[in-house]
């Protein structure tokens, strides 16, 4: 059976989670990292050489980086729907997942580790405030994508794609200390992603 290791509260976690839900696999979480066994141990070290979660092991086969592990699944399972085999396709597929982790990633240390939970070294007042503006305009963008191509990332259907960027869309929404304005066709998408049980599990669930 597959291992997910890594708390069920982590970000990346849920990631990978919500794809499991979403393919109906069948998992065991263990819980590493802040507040639990910690990541940084010697045992979780030579999964992880990084120490962060999630790791998941597949048999013998160790992964780690979310974005990875969601495309390992997906093709693995084989879910076109999710992760076209077409490589054009696939490419605006992972766009939008590089996207979350080069862009978004950094925006997000800055407006919510800085700015709302007050994380050193994140919390540096001009780390914050370009952040928040980072994150702002990243979601301007979004917006403008969602409007002329929506109503999933990649046009009429959910794909592989939106399991990270529904994560980043329920961060924006729960985020708070600055003025975000009304981007009509994210908070359509955020909806749109409300509705399936997957995504309340473990996206919009009460965390940020």
């Amino acid at each position: 059976m597959l291992r997910i290791l890594g708390r069920a509260n982590s970000f990346n976690v849920r990631k990978v989670l919500w794809l499991c839900d979403e393919l109906g696999l069948a998992h065991e979480r263990e819980d590493w990292g802040r507040g639990f066994r910690p990541a940084s141990s010697p045992e979780f070290l030579r999964l992880n050489p990084a120490g962060q979660v999630p790791v998941v092991l597949d048999g013998d086969l160790v992964l780690r980086e979310s974005n990875t592990i969601l495309r390992y699944l997906a093709a693995k399972h084989g879910i076109d729907r999710l992760y076209p085999p077409d490589l054009a396709q696939r490419a605006v597929v992972e766009r939008w997942m590089d996207w979350v982790a080069y862009d978004l990633t950094h925006a997000m240390r800055g407006a919510f580790l800085g700015g709302q939970l007050r994380e050193p070294p994140w919390d540096n007042p001009w780390f914050v405030e370009q952040g928040r503006k980072d994150f702002t305009h990243c979601m301007a963008l979004l917006d403008a994508e969602l409007s002329a191509r929506g109503p999933y990332a990649t046009g009429e259907a959910f794909t592989l794609a939106d399991i990270p960027l529904g994560l980043v869309v329920n961060r924006w929404f729960s985020v708070a200390g600055f003025e975000k304005p009304d981007y009509l066709a994210v908070a359509a998408y955020y909806e749109a992603l409300s509705e399936r049980p997957a995504y309340r599990r473990h996206g919009r669930n009460g965390l940020p």
